[in-house]
């Protein structure tokens, strides 16, 4: 998506948005500052990654995702399964 944001689909069918703007400035993450680079992730092994090994936590991406359900916030649960 645009504005360095990525539509996901987790395992439970919730699907959300997350944020990556706040990545852009630490380490690694830097290099998705190019937009031709942030739009080469891929999901792989249960996360998102890109091509110089760069990924997020799926906790993360699951606990920081906005809903795309208007006025539904992701379920937050303890025990939700991958």
């Amino acid at each position: 998506m645009p504005g360095y944001r990525l539509e996901l689909t987790f395992t439970s069918g919730e699907q959300g948005t997350y944020d990556c703007r706040s990545l852009l400035t630490c380490g690694v993450f830097r290099e998705l500052q190019d937009d031709a680079y942030f739009r080469q992730v891929r999901a792989e092994g249960g996360t998102v990654v890109w091509p110089h090994e760069q990924d997020i936590c799926p906790d993360t991406l699951y606990l920081d995702s906005e809903s795309r359900l208007p006025n539904k916030r992701l379920r937050r649960t303890a025990s939700r399964r991958r």
